[in-house]
């Protein structure tokens, strides 16, 4: 879903909120609810939930244990929440020949650094290169090629995009900067 014309292009990139990064908060916060949920009433006792029955768990050790999986899982689990709520990694590339700069704009964490923007002047963009790695898990990635820097990503790694999309998308870019593209 990109936009362009004949002097600026703008590439959205899609950050944490993801149908998979819901569904492992979900599963990490049901287990870990569930896990906590059990502990708990091995210690008071008495069930509180009818559906997960604790009365054969003894507190010293299963209980104690069983609480203490539950609060670990709470932790990744709000992480992913948090990542989901800031939806972090997600921004734009802006790619803008009047101006002849090139500006990636991505959301971080909340601090000091939430906003990062990193700029790069046109006239040192040297090529567009597909980096291809076929495995179990193919990696594809859009790099462009910057004059005295290493090469910058422009796509996510787990972008699952195929060989096809992957060089339209970089023949387009490399069309509209006027560099070369560099293949695998």
């Amino acid at each position: 879903m990109n936009w362009q014309s004949e002097w600026l292009r703008v590439e959205p990139i899609m950050g944490s909120r993801r149908i998979s990064n819901f569904c492992w908060a979900c599963i990490t916060s049901l287990g870990a609810l569930g896990f906590f949920l059990v502990g708990i009433p091995s210690y008071l006792g008495k069930d509180l939930i009818p559906v997960l029955p604790s009365q054969q768990i003894v507190f010293v050790p299963q209980g104690i244990v069983m609480c203490f999986y539950g609060i670990a899982g709470l932790f990744p689990s709000f992480y992913l929440w948090c990542t989901i709520l800031w939806n972090v990694g997600s921004g734009y590339n802006i790619f803008d020949k009047r101006e002849g700069i090139i500006c990636l704009f991505r959301w971080g964490f909340p601090g000091e650094n939430r906003r990062i923007c990193i700029r790069f002047s046109m006239k040192d963009i040297q090529a567009i290169r597909v980096e291809v790695r076929e495995a179990i898990s193919p990696r594809r990635v859009l790099h462009m090629k910057v004059k005295g820097q290493q090469d910058v990503p422009l796509t996510r790694i787990s972008e699952n995009l195929t060989l096809r999309e992957m060089e339209e998308k970089a023949a387009e870019l490399a069309r509209f900067l006027h560099v070369s593209m560099e293949g695998p």
